[in-house]
């Protein structure tokens, strides 16, 4: 019961607009239900926290988060299929953090992922992962474009990765965004 009351005010907290008072309760509560031995409610409170830890500019963390997950995610066959999307959301945080700046540990860390889960390697996450590493790393808007625009067009991209990649791709384009905020990335 505490834990489902921490997670209820964090999802206020949340709405509210309060994401590091968010991040807070959802690590309680989260806590609380891995010791309560509840691993799919624990994951969905890491996943948050992960997320909003994203939304504010602290990628390390989440990156940690969410390859803990789909680590964790690949040895349980009802999850191992998630798999790939943790893993796809480590590399964009990764990728948020470093841009184009240090491509070796945006490699580093998808060889990491690739070792977690075999499948990634020729999955269409692991490619535009690939993809879009080689795109920042030569500091080509265009090519990072295309390499989600090909993604896109076969799996949508949610809101949450719409905006980290939004971000990476105004880094390597050198800041640049477009007047009014909201910019396509397809």
């Amino acid at each position: 019961m505490a834990a489902r009351s921490l997670r209820d005010v964090a999802e206020t907290m949340e709405k509210g607009g309060l994401k590091e008072e968010a991040i807070e309760f959802f690590t309680q509560a989260g806590d609380l239900y891995a010791g309560e031995e509840q691993p799919s409610e624990a994951n969905k409170c890491k996943l948050r926290v992960a997320a909003l830890s994203a939304e504010v500019e602290r990628y390390p963390p989440a990156a940690a988060i969410f390859e803990e997950v789909g680590v964790a995610a690949v040895d349980n066959p009802l999850l191992k299929y998630g798999a790939k999307g943790h893993f796809l959301n480590a590399g964009i945080c990764v990728l948020a953090q470093h841009g184009g700046d240090d491509p070796a540990l945006v490699g580093a860390a998808l060889e990491r992922y690739e070792n977690a889960d075999g499948s990634l390697a020729g999955s269409r996450e692991g490619n535009l992962l690939r993809d879009l590493s080689a795109a920042a790393a030569a500091r080509d808007p265009d090519a990072f474009t295309s390499a989600l625009a090909e993604f896109d067009s076969m799996t949508r991209l949610d809101a949450w990765k719409t905006a980290l990649l939004l971000r990476v791709k105004k880094r390597i384009a050198g800041g640049g965004a477009a007047e009014g905020g909201e910019e396509d990335l397809t």
